[in-house]
């Protein structure tokens, strides 16, 4: 892999370093960071009708997932109630 030596400024190196995680390069930092874009940018790309749309899948995917968690509980309870009972 190729390699480049860049200055910076100590206040842009103490930026950098405080964003980098511990098991991080400042390359991947750097990959990461520059990648970021604020949320405000995001501001009025949905139409109303695709808001809603997303609000609604949104919605759904959680009813669903409430749902299956609910059905994982009491299959787990049936499932140690039977293994104590049977012990």
């Amino acid at each position: 892999m190729a390699v480049k030596t860049i200055t910076i400024t100590e206040e842009a190196y103490k930026v950098l370093r405080e964003k980098k995680g511990m098991d991080e390069s400042f390359s991947r930092t750097i990959l990461r960071v520059v990648g970021e874009r604020p949320l405000d940018e995001f501001v009025g790309i949905l139409s109303k009708g695709g808001a809603e749309r997303l609000e609604k899948a949104i919605r759904g995917a959680k009813k669903q997932y409430a749902e299956e968690y609910q059905k994982r509980i009491i299959r787990l309870a049936t499932e140690l109630g039977e293994r104590h009972g049977s012990s």
